[in-house]
């Protein structure tokens, strides 16, 4: 049995809409250093109800693939995501697992903290950074 949401129902594209492709990299050396960035304009769109879900984006990483990635494209990469309809949890899941293919490390975190929705607060994580010694 299908659960549908009551209400309107608003369009909404398929996760392979998601623009990888935007993604860019240049080289740097520095595996010692943690790189984190954020921005609280991430935005996708909940597939059970059509409507936004807005929140916090954190990606921390240590370059030990040898590369960072670009900004601009980052920016461009997360717009992709504005009208995809993706589940809050497999948000970050995409987004760790398309992060590690880029950087060609496994010491990546991603974490997604979204405004208050229905009452409830979530915050997903995904990935792990290893301390270095």
């Amino acid at each position: 049995m299908e659960i549908m949401a009551e209400g309107n129902q608003y369009d909404f594209l398929p996760e392979s809409e998601i623009d990888t492709a935007a993604l860019q990299t240049f080289d740097f050396d520095s595996p010692q250093q943690r790189i984190q960035t954020s921005t609280e304009e991430f935005s996708a769109v909940c597939p059970f109800s059509g409507l936004p879900d807005i929140g916090m984006l954190t990606i921390e990483y240590y370059p030990e693939g040898g590369k960072c990635f670009e900004l601009k494209s980052l920016k461009y990469y997360m717009q992709s995501f504005r009208n995809v309809g993706i589940y809050q949890e497999a948000v970050t899941k995409r987004i760790h697992r398309d992060m590690v293919n880029l950087l060609g490390t496994q010491k990546v975190k991603v974490q997604t903290v979204y405004n208050t929705r229905g009452g409830f607060d979530t915050v997903c994580t995904e990935g792990h950074l290893q301390l270095m010694p």
